[in-house]
């Protein structure tokens, strides 16, 4: 606490107490550290410190206590925590970006999971399930490729951090790759099969 002394001068503490409190960006927590430092005369690393607070991710640690489910397929249990982590990365997005941005979001990543699950449930028992097969996991393919242009879009807005974006990416990435080598073992199984 500032105090005045008699002369009409501010009395400026010699310690500053660590404040802790919720940041909008990496960016104004960036500033609160640098300011910590310089009032505390200490040398700060703004781009170590960036890096550090883009590891960071409260919401990525909370989806990650999520459990395997050893009934899903992997693919299956990518995308569900993909979809916790976009609901709980947007649950705290400014509500103007709520119509537009979140909505969006959160429908793309459970249209991706009904249609992975759908797929899942088809039985490769003929070429015409194994082509609606087939069909589901290329429609689960686009939502996901939608899901990362709407989020390219909600970080270029604000709506989102560039950590959490990130994060994002590589979850969709991981869960593409999963389809793609789902796929791949389908065709594989189908061949052998003929």
């Amino acid at each position: 606490m500032l105090q005045v002394n008699r002369n009409g001068a501010l009395k400026i503490p010699k310690e500053i107490e660590l404040y802790e409190t919720n940041s909008n960006s990496i960016d104004d927590a960036i500033a609160i550290k640098k300011a910590l430092a310089i009032a505390n005369e200490q040398k700060i690393n703004t781009n170590k410190l960036k890096e550090q607070l883009e590891m960071e991710d409260q919401d990525l640690q909370m989806i990650s206590k999520i459990p395997f489910n050893a009934n899903d397929l992997m693919v299956i249990t990518v995308v569900k925590k993909l979809g916790a982590y976009v609901i709980a990365v947007t649950e705290k997005s400014p509500k103007k970006f709520r119509g537009v941005f979140v909505n969006r979001m959160q429908n793309y990543c459970l249209d991706a999971l009904e249609l992975l699950l759908q797929a899942n449930f088809t039985r490769m028992d003929s070429q015409a399930n194994k082509m609606i097969r087939d069909q589901f996991q290329k429609e689960a393919i686009v939502k996901l490729k939608l899901l990362g242009y709407v989020a390219m879009v909600a970080q270029s807005s604000n709506c989102i951090l560039m950590r959490q974006y990130k994060q994002i990416s590589i979850q969709l990435a991981e869960a593409i790759n999963l389809i793609v080598a789902w796929k791949k073992s389908d065709d594989e199984r189908w061949r052998k099969k003929i």
